[in-house]
């Protein structure tokens, strides 16, 4: 019943927004006829458009949060990578072998990099929990600091914080290929059971995942450079592709905030999806002019 509430709720708003939007659209197309300058005006009506846009997307972001916090159950499709990581690292705890983490080449302001952090955290509460050597080498002193701080934060929270080394996260070269020529020499001394690569990888990605190959390791990779994904997935057991990267912190750790973000973008693709649609059939039928004024501006 309370779901159903919110859901009355989510769509009463909606028409709102929607009556709302309608009552604009008059507004803006007559703005676009005023010949002033609209250097005199506190209000840009020719900006009406972007705000309507603004305005809709946070309402849905902030409604599949809402709903992630009263416990909803938000459906995100299944990623196969993902749900092996566990079943990675527990091959490698029976093996007694190490895991390999490495969160990609880019530095810690780059998206990719931030993502393959954050899915680090999780691998570290797994390897935690089973008391499993982990292994991260990274290329920049600040992506270090990062992975030192998150990998440590996951043991203190599996009540493991003795078990942490700040040797697990290791700075290991700053140059591209001295970086992957360091990483390919750890995995065949150590031979880890599993290799997660995820993160921004450029030209080394066929090298790292050849030599974990050659090595027998599980290998689950995730990047967004579509340049590199054949290699991962010529290579690789599993692999995470595109936007499934950026997915990931929110399908593994299912909080609220994440997931409200991840499904409201979900349904604002969708919106646009159903815009450049409904502008090509206009395109066709030679009446799109209107229609086409509305995003002239945004």
């Amino acid at each position: 019943m309370r779901n159903l509430a919110t859901a009355s709720k989510f769509g009463i708003f909606s028409i709102i927004l929607l009556a709302a939007l309608i009552l604009l659209i008059p507004t803006y197309l007559f703005a676009q006829t005023d010949s002033e300058s609209p250097a005199n005006s506190y209000f840009r009506l020719d900006r009406v458009n972007a705000l309507v846009a603004m305005i809709l997307f946070s309402v849905v972001i902030l409604v599949y949060t809402r709903w992630a916090n009263t416990g909803k159950d938000l459906f995100i499709r299944k990623i196969n990578g993902l749900d092996e990581v566990e079943d990675a690292v527990g091959r490698a705890t029976e093996m007694g072998r190490p895991v390999l983490f490495v969160p990609g080449i880019g530095e810690i302001d780059e998206i990719e990099t931030i993502a393959g952090v954050s899915i680090l955290g999780r691998v570290a509460r797994i390897t935690a929990r089973y008391e499993t050597p982990l292994l991260v080498p990274v290329r920049y002193p600040m992506v270090l600091a990062a992975g030192q701080e998150v990998v440590q934060q996951a043991y203190i929270e599996e009540g493991k914080a003795d078990s942490y080394n700040k040797d697990i996260v290791r700075y290991v070269a700053g140059e591209q290929f001295a970086f992957t020529a360091t990483v390919n020499g750890m995995m065949m001394r150590d031979r880890p059971a599993t290799n997660v690569y995820m993160g921004a990888f450029f030209a080394e990605s066929l090298l790292l995942a050849e030599t974990g190959n050659a090595a027998g390791s599980i290998q689950i990779a995730g990047t967004a450079q579509p340049a590199q994904l054949p290699f991962f997935i010529a290579a690789c057991d599993y692999t995470l592709m595109g936007e499934e990267l950026y997915a990931a912190s929110a399908y593994l750790s299912r909080e609220p905030l994440l997931l409200g973000g991840l499904k409201g973008q979900d349904w604002m693709k969708v919106l646009i999806i159903i815009l450049i649609l409904l502008g090509i059939m206009l395109v066709s039928a030679g009446v799109s002019d209107w229609y086409l004024s509305l995003f002239e501006s945004v």
